[in-house]
């Protein structure tokens, strides 16, 4: 009886945001003119908030930075935001959803976006792989782990 009175787990998307874009191709038009061997680099990044009761703000931030012949080509920086209803997670369970699960969620807009954009400055677009939020994780949970213990020897 005393479980079915207990509050069962719940995430909910509430709204998928874009909060910040930024495009930059310093070399333009010459860059067009170049035998084209691309360099792409990628940097993610996620960081996450409670703004309410059960309400968190979710940010995927990606960088894609394309060199050419080992100068830069273009730089797109997307910010792709979410905010989630999410009750009823013990701690590491609500970690790991606003670690992986919204991440993970906020994903296809970003690389979306980072398409667009790309296409818009005149470039191919840069098809980004799936990436295994969760995997992400708990590498970084590990590396926090093994941090831990080493300042503690």
């Amino acid at each position: 009886m005393a479980e079915e009175n207990q509050a069962q787990p719940q995430l909910q998307i509430q709204r998928i945001f874009l909060k910040d874009v930024s495009f930059e191709s310093p070399r333009s038009p010459l860059v067009f003119q170049e035998e084209w061997k691309p360099e792409v680099g990628l940097e993610l990044n996620t960081k996450s908030r409670q703004v309410g009761e059960n309400l968190y703000e979710v940010v995927l931030d990606i960088t894609v930075n394309v060199k050419n012949n080992g100068e830069a080509a273009y730089l797109v920086q997307v910010q792709q935001g979410g905010l989630f209803t999410i009750s009823g997670f013990e701690e590491r369970q609500l970690h790991h959803a606003l670690g992986a699960f919204c991440p993970g969620t906020l994903f296809p807009y970003a690389r979306e976006t980072i398409d667009s954009v790309i296409t818009k400055g005149s470039f191919n677009p840069v098809m980004l792989a799936p990436i295994n939020f969760d995997a992400l994780y708990l590498e970084n949970l590990q590396k926090q782990q093994n941090e831990t213990a080493e300042a503690t020897q």
